[in-house]
């Protein structure tokens, strides 16, 4: 299977990893293998689609900029505590928005092809304006907002 200008599927797989601390044991999830669909797959893979959004450029572009670009891949957790991977993202906040509400998310570094076809995905639909501040209830133009209010006191 191909991958498209939004859409590249990929097989993951991932394996349950036993740890001790001190005397203690606890069990963790991994990424056991993530290749492309164009591939084989790999014993216990599953098809998990990485689809870009128009409306995540901008998070892509944070991303795809940092030294350690990662992918988040986004899992169920089933009644027996298996994760089975749901879907890839190259958007840090679905990753945390996932985290937040107690879906599990692992995390790996990104490839360099798709850092690749994440910049032309970009290119293509155009660069979107990086605001640190989201206020959308200020109106800068008009120099309106909560930040603003004391500076409109009567002066007498």
């Amino acid at each position: 299977m191909q991958h498209t200008e939004s859409v590249w599927p990929m097989y993951v797989s991932l394996k349950k990893v036993t740890k001790q601390v001190g005397r203690w044991s606890s069990h963790c999830w991994e990424l056991d293998q993530m290749v492309p669909a164009t591939q084989p797959a790999p014993e216990g893979a599953k098809l998990v689609l990485l689809e870009l959004h128009r409306d995540e450029r901008a998070s892509y572009r944070i991303n795809v900029d940092m030294d350690n670009a990662m992918l988040y891949i986004v899992c169920d957790e089933l009644v027996d505590g298996t994760w089975v991977p749901a879907m890839i993202s190259a958007d840090q906040n679905v990753g945390a928005g996932c985290l937040e509400s107690d879906t599990p998310v692992l995390n790996t570094l990104m490839p360099k092809a798709i850092a690749c076809w994440i910049e032309a995905f970009i290119t293509r639909h155009g660069e979107v304006e990086i605001s640190a501040h989201r206020r959308k209830h200020v109106n800068r133009r008009k120099n309106e907002g909560p930040s603003t209010n004391h500076m409109h006191k009567e002066v007498r």
